[in-house]
């Protein structure tokens, strides 16, 4: 194996860019194979970066300044006298993502604010913005107001730009100065914020060629309502198939992901109706739209996202109906994640969840097994049982509950999981929105 020539573990090394625990094994290989695999492994080091591995990243970064940069930063910060070894490798220089939110955290973790933050940050921002850096992908923090544009080698570092995270509260003058440098970005995540957002932002995605990924993650109120009136405008000249069919209602063919947070109704039924089907992703969980508006909601979603993968949505039982339309619909549905309002006026309160399971079981596309199901009042556990048994013979569930009476529950999804109706169990809060196996963090 060691003897493999370099193009065979140059595609070795691709096939395991996900997996850093055997990437980090090859490195002990030889010389050889540290030199094919080190690219691979540092290419985004950030990436399911755990807590207590953060400091040993940063301790590997501060290794590459040169002395006279940390003899300029030993009168402030006491654990640069640490004695550091000149690394084998020039690991910044292998970094193709440069996460500015990952790096402003190290830095607010592990040194005390009195004494001046920005003088470390500035001295990381000048160590990975060098001549022979290249980013593809660039994430920056909130309220950001370094002016890495500035900075002599940017326009080399991020000519290739390919993906920006950013919040529009940043610095007008940085993203000014990115949208003179980047005409490439494929894909944008934006953070909106409640208020004091910036509109250089409308003038980076207007500059860009190959736009074509934007996810939005936003909270609606009315001192952000016209910067976000604006700022969709400028995604729909930025789109090929142009449509107006109100004048308030925008075509948004490219978005994919959709998250929002208290925005009204009216307007994020609109959004979605004219997302012209691409959207593969909803987050709207949050925000319990009641009544008539939950109905027009997730009408809106199944006339309108056949392609939908994952969903977050709050559900009222008076709905149930609209919400079974939905899971027809939305074919190839994989990992639901609903809160569901099962308290009724006139029927018996304790019944009204079997209305949702009954629907699930019945209605469920093939590919949808993945659950995460949050109710207003508890349910019993001749509920779940009726719910696991009738799943027999369908793709085993991962599956989230928020219940009350978590050890009975759990012991019951011990059986079920012993009988491969269940694959995972778990009644925990802290998960992401589409995560139902915890990630280290």
């Amino acid at each position: 194996m060691a003897k493999l020539n370099r193009d065979v573990l140059y595609l070795i090394s691709k096939e395991l860019q996900d997996n850093k625990k055997t990437l980090n094994s090859c490195l002990l290989v030889n010389k050889t194979w540290s030199e094919i695999f080190i690219p691979t492994l540092w290419k985004n080091p950030w990436k399911d970066l755990v807590r207590e591995n953060e400091i040993l990243l940063f301790d590997i970064i501060i290794s590459h300044l040169s002395n006279d940069s940390r003899d300029n930063l030993i009168q402030y910060f006491n654990f640069l006298k640490n004695s550091y070894q000149k690394p084998l490798f020039d690991y910044i220089s292998f970094c193709k993502h440069l996460n500015l939110i990952v790096i402003e955290r190290i830095i607010n973790t592990i040194i005390d604010k009195k004494y001046g933050i920005p003088i470390v940050e500035s001295v990381i921002l000048n160590l990975f913005i060098k001549e022979n850096r290249k980013f593809t992908h660039l994430y920056i923090p909130h309220r950001f107001d370094h002016q890495i544009h500035l900075i002599p080698d940017a326009k080399y570092c991020f000519l290739e730009l390919q993906f920006l995270c950013c919040h529009t509260t940043i610095d007008d003058n940085i993203l000014n100065g990115l949208t003179e440098i980047c005409k490439s970005i494929k894909e944008l995540e934006l953070f909106i914020g409640w208020s004091n957002n910036k509109y250089g932002i409308i003038k980076l995605i207007e500059n860009q060629k190959e736009l074509s990924d934007i996810r939005l993650n936003y909270y609606y109120s009315s001192n952000n309502e016209s910067f976000f009136k604006i700022l969709i405008t400028s995604l729909i000249k930025f789109s090929n198939n142009i449509q107006y069919f109100t004048s308030k209602s925008l075509s948004l063919p490219f978005f994919q992901v959709f998250g929002a947070v208290e925005i009204s109704a009216k307007s994020l039924t609109s959004l979605i109706e004219n997302t012209s089907g691409n959207l593969i992703e909803i987050k709207i969980g949050d925000t319990a739209y009641n009544g008539f508006f939950n109905k027009r909601i997730i009408q809106a979603i199944y006339l309108n996202c056949p392609n939908l993968r994952y969903l977050k949505l709050f559900v009222e039982n008076n709905n149930i109906l609209e919400f079974e339309k939905l899971l027809i619909n939305c074919k190839y549905l994989n990992g639901l994640f609903i809160l569901f309002d099962n308290q009724k006026i006139f029927d018996n309160q304790d019944n009204s969840h079997n209305d949702l399971f009954n629907i699930l079981i019945k209605s469920s596309p093939i590919n949808l097994f993945k659950f995460k199901l949050w109710f207003t009042s508890n349910i019993k556990s001749d509920s779940l049982k009726l719910f696991f048994d009738n799943w027999k013979g369908k793709h085993p569930m991962l599956l989230q509950l928020s219940l009350r009476d978590y050890n009975d529950n759990y012991n019951l999804a011990g059986i079920y999981k012993a009988k491969g109706i269940i694959k995972r169990y778990d009644n925990e809060a802290y998960y992401e929105d589409f995560e139902w196996i915890k990630k280290k963090v």
